[in-house]
């Protein structure tokens, strides 16, 4: 019996990915559980597993394909009846007869109308639905509404690239860069297509690879939709330093970057509004009690930026560790695509590679972000004298709409003060 694979969900709000291996061929047995395809979102990597045993008949999809969840990517022949109670409905939707098909639809109509029944309750942002430009309805789904609602996009102004019209994130996204380009709103000049750059000399066209081009299109967002102020400041981590390396051989390494978070923790409950997003659309600024803190990570594919949970809970030690196992998992390409939702603040440290100061990109939905450069030795007058302290560039980024430069200032210099007399974090554990 032919079983149709569809794409399952990968995560809250992911409405899908590209595929980036295809582990089968046709005419292969599978195993159940085997995994069929590798696609990323998120700049994770998921495997799709086969819902049964039994033998690859097609492959609906191609490397590189961008494939929506429910969206069928194989199909495999199954004669034991395990992917019918796997997923019976992915069975009843894939079987040959058409008789299968209507019923599903006759339900679908009938729920319509009693609106108010409880049990229909998912029915009900149909009937809100806008209406498009025609009289129609927008297709859209509720991760894409609630991106709308949040940016103050009136969606029956975006074109969907979807089945019927449907409307993505990436439509979304898509629409947002054009409006901030001017593009077709008379508002600034049309990107032009690149010249023919062989007339020159000899040239070499490498493929915008999938992690690399998701990072291009979410800082476009972020810079198209956030006004970013950059503030600078430094800690004086020379005690710091002096007893971080007092403990190499108690434990796990402990990094600069582990203190940061554990100080970054501390500071965030008394400047809230920095671990907030802002809520154009309802006039709200959502402010979050929970600390997940994100830390950049330079991997060969491109940029990637895992979460650590409730990190004002942990100890620099457990964050230290937890913060090389993590690391590692990204740069082997095994981040799942819960590792990299939920955060509420991002730190990028370029400290080991060099620089004096940068300006990150906050990273949206947040409202700011830590960029931390290579400490150096610098002459200061203390206690009577010239002494060699260890200052530590900061580059803090954040949204001007939520919050203003004064705050900035002193979320840096309380951050410094703690990172300079690292035994004060004793006192707020």
């Amino acid at each position: 019996m032919p079983i149709e694979v569809k794409l399952p969900a990968l995560g809250e709000n992911v409405e899908g990915g590209d595929v980036v291996e295809i582990h089968v061929a046709p005419g292969d047995a599978v195993a159940l559980e085997q995994p069929l395809f590798s696609v990323e979102a998120e700049k994770s990597t998921v495997p799709i597993p086969a819902p049964a045993a039994g033998k690859i008949v097609k492959l609906l999809v191609k490397k590189g394909d961008h494939v929506s969840t429910g969206q069928p990517i194989a199909v495999i022949e199954d004669g034991d009846g395990k992917a019918a109670k796997r997923e019976p409905a992915a069975a009843a939707e894939s079987a040959k007869p058409q008789a299968t098909p209507p019923p599903p639809a006759k339900p679908t109509t009938a729920p319509a109308a009693p609106a108010s029944a409880k049990p229909q309750a998912p029915a009900a942002p149909v009937a809100r639905a806008p209406a498009s430009s025609d009289g129609g309805v927008v297709h859209a789904g509720p991760a894409t509404r609630r991106l709308a609602r949040e940016w103050g996009i009136d969606l029956t102004q975006v074109p969907g690239s979807g089945p019927k019209g449907r409307i993505t994130q990436d439509d979304l996204k898509n629409y947002v860069h054009t409006l901030a380009s001017g593009a077709g709103a008379g508002r600034g000049v049309k990107v032009p297509a690149l010249p023919d750059f062989e007339k020159w000399g000899p040239v070499e066209k490498k493929p915008f690879e999938s992690i690399r081009k998701r990072t291009a299109e979410h800082v476009s967002l972020c810079w198209s939709v956030i006004p970013h102020v950059t503030h600078h400041d430094f800690a004086d981590v020379t005690d710091l330093e002096a007893f971080r390396r007092q403990q190499d051989s108690a434990g796990p390494k402990l990094t600069v970057t582990a203190f940061v978070l554990k100080a970054l923790a501390i500071v965030l409950k008394q400047y809230p509004q920095f671990n907030a997003s802002l809520d154009d659309a309802h006039g709200q600024i959502i402010e979050k009690h929970y600390y997940h803190l994100g830390v950049a990570v330079d991997t060969d594919k491109g940029l990637v930026v895992p979460v650590l949970r409730d990190v004002d809970k942990k100890s620099v030690q457990d964050i230290a560790k937890e913060m090389a196992e993590v690391a590692e998992r990204a740069r082997q390409g095994k981040l799942k695509v819960e590792d990299v939702q939920g955060g509420t603040f991002t730190v990028s440290n370029l400290g080991g590679i060099g620089g004096t100061g940068f300006s990150p990109i906050v990273n949206w939905p947040q409202v700011a972000i830590l960029g931390l450069s290579r400490s150096r030795q610098q002459p200061v007058w203390k206690d009577g004298g010239w002494q060699p302290r260890l200052h530590m560039p900061m580059s803090l980024s954040y949204d001007h709409r939520v919050i203003d430069g004064a705050a900035a200032a002193r979320f840096c210099r309380k951050l410094a003060e703690l990172l300079e007399s690292p035994m004060m974090m004793l006192l707020h554990a």
